[in-house]
């Protein structure tokens, strides 16, 4: 099965609600209002489909019940046009299990104000209809977004794509099938976690296969297919001479092409979407995969170095949610700094697994000696990450619960190393770099992290909530002090929230 990482197999329903009070002429002015609303929205990445006004409790339950039972529906946007009374949607409320957008908007943009009468007030009655509807879910611990604003207007539009954004995340995660080849790097805390808890919350499958049986399938790549990817490697990349046909170190590039067609058809044909490796796990495998690695994560997949499944479910969640954007998301990690006074900057890369989709250059393709995983010397991409905005979000197990924390960061030009062999990207964190690594570390978050630069802080938000998952986020508004008292007050909400 080849993976997919577009949009467009997705689609959100926008659900209007009303009574029958106020007799079928008014309705039908309802329904013809919210078409108009709902057709705002229909330049959003994730289609937009009007569903028929909902004016009583069974309809409202079985409209639940439908969205529950359908893949490709990611969420529902609700929109209280009338005064709905809330009571009719408690079974349906509490009925639903897909992301829930409150869009607190209205049919027109001015007043009127010299032909307003009571027709008009009953059929616009949305300031009042969705703050009834803001109660019920309130009261019943609906977890939700809430947009404010008319739909013509870009601000909330772009919030409106966010939560999409996010709902894609969260349905990919819940078909998600993680394939980790061999078990985590011996002694590393940050990699361990739960895995039951991982498929309870974020419905994703981690299971573990020996390395060897992806060694069967590499071995089982074929000439004419290596062939093909050589060659695609050659139109793709700037290649070291040494790796050219009938060069020196040809082999070895052929080798990784090999990895790369090996791990595909394995992947593909168990329907997994992310993976790890380990570098203490390499079995029969001649290179430790890095330039397949690289591809795959650019492609889409999720993946996580040293048998890291958290990093590898962050980073394909991020993809999807990035689909279709500019740039990509990628496992990175905090290697070392520069701390010249006032100008700290931190330099991230990995072994060999850092994804391309962070540069808009053509990567170099190069060989060099690992020094670690006592195998040949891998073959892989080059580069570094654009100049320009990321986040960098951590998965860290806090044993009863996932804690996720996320760092703002600027990406900047990266001086000349002509002897670093290896994607990767030089940033400056918010507010600063003292601040961003004192909160980091006391929140005990994970050394590796997804790199995204294709999708913001807000779309971070907009899963968290979806997935009732904490978040704790480095910007430019946080304190040591007031990050380390929001921590304390995470840790006493969280226990409390999942009672006895």
């Amino acid at each position: 099965m080849t993976l997919s990482t577009s949009l467009d197999p997705y689609e959100v329903w926008f659900v209007t609600g009303s009574q029958s009070l106020y007799g079928d002429e008014t309705l039908r002015q309802v329904a013809e209002q919210s078409r108009g609303v709902a057709a705002g929205l229909a330049d959003l990445p994730v289609r937009v489909v009007w569903k028929p006004v909902l004016i009583e409790p069974d309809g409202i339950r079985r409209l639940a019940l439908e969205a529950n039972a359908r893949d490709d529906v990611i969420g529902i946007i609700a929109w209280m046009h009338t005064f709905s009374p809330a009571k009719m949607w408690i079974a349906g409320l509490d009925a639903l299990r897909k992301p829930l957008l409150h869009l607190h908007t209205q049919a027109n943009v001015e007043l009127p104000w010299s032909q307003i009468d009571f027709d008009f007030m009953n059929l616009n009655q949305a300031a009042h209809g969705d703050r009834e509807f803001g109660y019920i879910q309130t009261r019943l611990g609906v977890a939700r977004k809430t947009v404010v604003g008319h739909v013509s207007h870009p601000a909330v539009l772009a919030q409106v794509e966010d939560w999409q954004r996010a709902a894609a995340g969260w349905a990919a995660s819940r078909s998600l099938k993680l394939a980790r080849f061999g078990d985590n790097m011996r002694y590393v805390a940050v990699t361990e976690g739960d895995k039951t808890e991982a498929e309870l919350r974020f419905g994703v499958q981690v299971n573990t296969w020996g390395v060897n049986e992806l060694a069967a399938a590499v071995d089982a790549a074929s000439d004419s297919d290596v062939d093909a990817l050589v060659a695609e490697y050659l139109a793709s990349y700037d290649v070291a001479p040494e790796l050219l046909p009938g060069a020196e170190r040809h082999q070895s590039l052929r080798d990784g092409a090999a990895i790369e067609v090996g791990l595909r058809s394995f992947l593909e044909a168990g329907g997994f979407g992310a993976f790890t490796t380990s570098f203490e796990d390499l079995g029969a495998l001649k290179q430790l995969p890095g330039l397949a690695v690289q591809r795959l994560m650019a492609e889409g997949y999720g993946f996580g170095a040293e048998g890291d499944w958290k990093t590898a479910i962050l980073v394909r969640i991020a993809n999807v949610m990035g689909a279709g954007r500019p740039g990509g998301a990628s496992l990175m990690e905090d290697y070392t700094y520069d701390l010249v006074p006032g100008d700290e900057k931190i330099l991230g890369a990995h072994m060999l697994e850092v994804s391309p989709a962070l540069t808009t250059q053509k990567p170099r393709l190069e060989i060099h000696p690992l020094g670690i995983g006592g195998k040949d010397d891998p073959v892989r991409l080059v580069f570094t990450a654009d100049p320009g905005p990321a986040v960098v979000v951590a998965m860290s197990d806090m044993r009863d619960r996932f804690r996720l924390v996320a760092n703002i960061v600027e990406n900047v030009d990266a001086p000349d190393l002509p002897n670093l062999p290896v994607g990767r990207a030089v940033w400056k964190p918010q507010p600063d770099f003292h601040t961003s690594a004192a909160c980091w570390l006391a929140a005990g978050a994970a050394h590796h992290t997804v790199m995204t630069n294709n999708v913001g802080i807000e779309v971070f938000r907009d899963f968290a909530e979806i997935a009732g998952t904490e978040l704790v986020v480095i910007d430019d508004d946080t304190t040591v002090r007031g990050f380390q008292r929001e921590l304390r007050w995470n840790q006493a909400y969280y226990r409390l929230a999942q009672g006895l």
